[in-house]
């Protein structure tokens, strides 16, 4: 699974990065067009989506490098995976 995520250059991410850039003064419509920009590029081959929008001056003037970077950590996504484990196989597969 986390070889699959990687292949994706990232763009699992997309919406934290969308979230965290209106949460720092960006209009919706602004963040969503520099995290479209930047995942285009990824899906063109032309890059990962980190190093892109760490390159981004649009993104960089609402979040720092150290931002950007706890964005894209796994835990966020997998935070509920015991309990939907639990709910698909029963309590005892956890």
């Amino acid at each position: 699974m986390l070889n699959n995520l990687e292949r994706m250059g990232g763009l699992v991410h997309s919406q934290q990065v969308l979230l965290a850039l209106t949460q720092k003064g960006m209009s919706r419509e602004d963040a969503y067009a520099a995290v479209q920009r930047n995942a285009m590029q990824v899906w063109s081959g032309e890059g990962r989506f980190l190093d892109l929008l760490r390159a981004d001056p649009d993104v960089r003037a609402h979040l720092s490098y150290d931002e950007l970077t706890s964005l894209f950590d796994l835990t966020w996504h997998f935070k509920h995976v015991d309990t939907i484990f639990a709910r698909v196989f029963g309590e005892g597969a956890v």
